[in-house]
């Protein structure tokens, strides 16, 4: 467990239990288990953050009748990293004082790289991991006419030196939601998260 998440919570509100603006703080320092540079607020799973009533009263010495809900969205359906993610969402909040937490999944709207921070998307390409090269595009208002279009060449950056002179080898890479790719260039290998 890191240092700042063995510090006690800071109580902003007036009724003593953190604000949804310092939960979403400590959730950002929660790394996802497979990319550990990219935190889970950074990756787009985290959706919403909610203070909820507690019919039964019973939350916890600290706030005892507040459950803080936490609901996310997992990349892909039958992602294994899930439970992980939820189990260190869980046990960060209740590091910090939380006493009870509730993870919700939502899953639609499905998750999408447009969900991805800039600020992650700059963190996997520091961490060796190219980031999604293209926005997911909304093909609902196409017509019949440009549908049968060949799909441009997608240009992936190596995130080692920058060349765009890079070349796909596998559709996946050391996970589902990468590709591996090479430089033409530097001549590295390296992942290429997936636009989806």
């Amino acid at each position: 467990m890191s240092t700042r998440a063995a510090l006690p919570p800071t109580l902003d509100v007036p009724d003593g239990r953190p604000s949804i603006e310092q939960v979403w703080r400590w959730l950002d320092a929660v790394a996802d288990p497979e990319i550990p540079v990219i935190s889970v607020v950074d990756l787009g799973i985290v959706r919403t953050v909610a203070w909820v009533a507690n019919e039964e009263g019973d939350g916890g010495l600290a706030h005892p009748d507040v459950t803080c809900v936490v609901t996310i969205t997992p990349t892909y359906s039958g992602c294994p990293a899930m439970a992980v993610i939820a189990e260190s969402i869980s046990l960060a909040l209740q590091a910090r004082g939380i006493a009870r937490v509730t993870i919700a999944t939502q899953l639609a709207p499905a998750w999408t790289t447009d969900w991805m921070s800039a600020n992650g998307k700059q963190k996997l390409t520091g961490y060796g991991i190219a980031p999604p090269a293209e926005q997911v595009i909304d093909i609902s208002g196409i017509s019949r006419k440009t549908s049968g279009l060949p799909k441009p060449r997608l240009v992936v950056a190596c995130p080692l030196c920058g060349s765009t002179h890079t070349a796909l080898t596998s559709q996946f890479g050391s996970t589902p939601c990468k590709a591996l790719y090479r430089c033409e260039d530097c001549r590295e290998p390296f992942d290429y998260f997936k636009c989806h």
